[in-house]
């Protein structure tokens, strides 16, 4: 199996509320790295990590944004302990990233919405590769149900039409007519709508 060099975070977002801020700092704790967090003068907190052996730190500087806590990160790992970690923490805080781990004659790159990889690609010397894409299977399905409930009223509502022209056509008085041209109204508004 190949080494992995390096682990390196191209762009990675963080937006955290208050209390999710609250769990990012436990999280960490749970993850054995060593924390210091700082409050700055406008609201403002740096967080910095540490591996245990102290041989690797990441810094994330969360600026405040009216009830969000935003951070936008850019960081090269070599260390499993830290790697991991981050890994964890974009899935769990629903992070988007770009993600680069670079082995000796390829780098992987995943491509991460809010938490989910969403594309992960092959880079090497004969390009870029296509690995895996994420389909909203179910998401789908869902248009594709809605649009043919859509027919499905299009196709009640044209045998309404239908049978109010029936109806037209035998009425015995003006007052029937117009009853039934008024309906006949509403369903045709109605179809222009669905058909639109």
């Amino acid at each position: 199996m190949a080494q992995r060099i390096a682990t390196e975070y191209v762009k990675a977002k963080l937006q955290l509320t208050r209390e999710e801020m609250i769990r990012f700092v436990r999280f960490f704790d749970e993850q054995q790295v060593r924390l210091h967090v700082k409050v700055l003068d406008n609201g403002s907190q740096e967080v910095v990590l540490e591996d245990r052996a102290g041989r690797e730190e990441i810094r994330f500087t969360f600026e405040r944004e009216e009830e969000l806590y935003v951070c936008v990160l850019s960081c090269r790992l070599l260390h499993p302990g830290l790697t991991n970690a981050m890994r964890k923490a974009v899935m769990t805080f629903k992070g988007d990233a770009i993600v680069r781990r670079i082995y000796s004659h390829y780098t992987m790159i995943y491509h991460y919405e809010s938490g989910m990889v969403r594309r992960i690609e092959e880079k090497n010397d004969a390009g870029l590769r296509l690995v895996f894409q994420y389909k909203d299977r179910l998401g789908e399905l869902e248009r594709q149900f809605r649009e043919r409930e859509v027919e499905r009223r299009i196709e009640r509502l044209q045998s309404r039409i239908n049978e109010l022209l029936d109806l037209r056509n035998g009425a015995c008085s003006a007052g029937e007519v117009q009853g039934i041209d008024r309906q006949l109204q509403i369903c045709s508004h109605q179809l222009f709508v669905l058909e639109a």
